[in-house]
């Protein structure tokens, strides 16, 4: 039985394998139908790679600060104990309140974006500690 059961998948497969001879032959037959291309000629020296130059650029604009952010306003009374009573554009109060902070060391030893607030500060926050990007935020609740 072991024997005719290996016989009977070599017939099965005999068959798939003359098939595919036939396909071929019939492809070559098509392919002889083309023209044939013409002789290549000999390669022309090649060409030295010209580097073009760059046109020369407009010297470029200086960006132009937003409206916004350079009207000048006025602080409350007590963001003026820290930046002043004159009117300062938003730019100038946020340089003003990181030299203040640099100055009185009020910035968190390990956590760098945090800020620990003094007395002053805390009128400004509201709180004790403040993260850096909140802090432009509660600087804007006392900007008129």
């Amino acid at each position: 039985m072991a024997t005719a059961k290996k016989a009977a998948p070599a017939k099965k497969a005999a068959p798939a394998k003359k098939a595919a001879p036939a396909k071929k032959a019939a492809a070559k037959k098509v392919a002889p139908a083309k023209k044939a291309a013409p002789a290549k000629k000999a390669a022309p020296a090649k060409k030295v790679a010209v580097k073009k130059v760059a046109a020369k650029k407009a010297p470029a604009k200086k960006r132009t600060p937003n409206a916004a952010f350079m009207k000048a306003m006025t602080p409350s009374a007590a963001l003026a104990a820290i930046v002043g009573s004159a009117p300062l554009p938003r730019t100038d109060v946020t340089k003003k309140i990181w030299e203040y902070i640099k100055k009185n060391k009020l910035q968190d030893a390990v956590q760098r974006r945090v800020i620990v607030a003094d007395a002053k500060m805390k009128e400004i926050f509201g709180k004790a500690r403040a993260d850096m990007f909140e802090m432009t935020k509660l600087i804007n609740n006392h900007l008129k």
